[in-house]
């Protein structure tokens, strides 16, 4: 039998167990339902067999004690939390598999602190069975030879350019992700964390992550008023994590209207903001723009950049910021699945109801956005005035 692709609950993103552990302590009986979309112009069909022996894989893991006594020393949770995930395994009957219209259809159920931890693991499994199938030829060498040319267009770059992998969901494989994520420790002084817990661990490098889209999306069912629900989702965030996490996501709804939501209160407590889709210029000078009208001093905050990006594009997005505002980077698909004649696969699990009602991702860049309820849709244009 093969063995199984996913050997740890802590491989995963750091940003799903803080949001776990801020949905045990406010919202332990929230149901949620997600999905499965593919972006990109291929059928994955074919994987649904292999992905459901996977699913069953994943739900005889536990975490172990090394595991949780490394949870602890982070500072970040608190022991009631960590006592949960002592117990704490996925239920595969909360994930069902099938095919519709000759694509790969995923469905994840339950109470919101029961499958928040399916997604990452899930994602990875589907790229590496699609990779393991298209390339069967490619290796961990080529990737990390790709890497070492990359590398070569820092040597002239100063130490404050900083940048982390975010690679987990869409690597090639893990054993690329390792081998990548080891090379980076080994010879690049710009890389500085993980989002991934287990490499984190086995590296004794940070695990970096705050929180995702779906923190905001439930919220738009939490709240009592729909136009009230990012603020609601930021102060429960500063609740939970009062001098911690302190980067806030911006673009569930999109820029414009989360930073008519983030006052000045928000954007001092925050010690800056996230990037995740849009022009990656435009969005930075709306956020230092919003900072030095509240008075607020942008060397004082920083703004993470994570979309799409490659070593380059970072690097350009540094200089035309330096001296005006922090920066540090977030770079998933092109660390981990950069490799010869490999065709990245652009696929996403997001939350589609809360409550059993639904919710949604409008994003500043109309490909991500996420509804299946175009009424629900217009209500959330009219509450954010969109």
């Amino acid at each position: 039998m093969l063995k199984p692709i996913i050997s740890s609950l802590l491989d995963t993103d750091a940003y799903k167990l803080n949001m776990q552990q801020a949905i045990f302590h406010h919202y332990p009986e929230v149901d949620v339902a997600a999905e499965f979309h593919c972006r990109s112009d291929e059928s994955l069909a074919e994987l649904k067999k292999q992905i459901e022996h996977e699913v069953q894989s994943l739900a005889r893991l536990r975490f172990t004690a090394p595991e949780i006594n490394f949870l602890s020393v982070l500072g970040l949770y608190q022991a009631d939390y960590l006592s949960f995930l002592e117990n704490f395994s996925l239920n595969a009957d909360h994930v069902s598999v099938s095919i519709a219209n000759d694509q790969l259809a995923i469905r994840i159920e339950g109470k919101w602190i029961d499958v928040i931890l399916w997604e990452v693991p899930l994602l990875a499994i589907i790229c590496e069975l699609r990779c393991n199938k298209r390339y069967s030829q490619a290796t961990t060498s080529q990737a990390v030879e790709l890497l070492d040319n990359k590398l070569l267009s820092l040597a002239h770059i100063g130490k404050d350019f900083q940048f982390v992998d975010f690679g987990t969901r869409r690597r090639f494989s893990k054993a690329v992700h390792q081998a990548i994520v080891s090379h980076l420790v080994e010879h690049c002084e710009h890389f500085v964390g993980t989002s991934n817990l287990e490499l984190a661990m086995t590296h004794g490098i940070p695990a970096v992550g705050t929180q995702a889209h779906e923190w905001f999306q439930a919220h738009q069912q939490l709240a009592g008023d729909l136009a009230d629900s990012q603020q609601l989702a930021l102060h429960r965030w500063l609740q939970e994590y009062p001098d911690k996490l302190g980067i806030a996501l911006t673009d569930c709804i999109n820029m414009d209207a989360f930073l008519n939501d983030f006052n000045k209160h928000l954007s001092e407590q925050f010690n800056g903001l996230r990037h995740d889709s849009g022009d990656p210029i435009a969005w930075g000078e709306k956020a230092i723009a919003h900072y030095e009208n509240l008075g607020i001093d942008p060397l004082n905050k920083v703004l993470i950049f994570s979309d799409g990006l490659t070593l380059n594009k970072a690097v350009d997005i540094h200089q035309h910021f330096t001296g005006r505002i922090n920066t540090s980077f977030g770079i998933g698909t092109q660390l981990t699945c950069h490799l010869p004649e490999v065709e990245t696969l652009n696929i996403v699990i997001k939350l589609v109801t809360c409550n059993g009602k639904p919710v949604a991702k409008i994003s500043d860049e109309p490909g991500k956005s996420i509804c299946q309820d175009n009424e629900y849709l217009s209500e959330l244009r009219k509450a954010f005035n969109i």
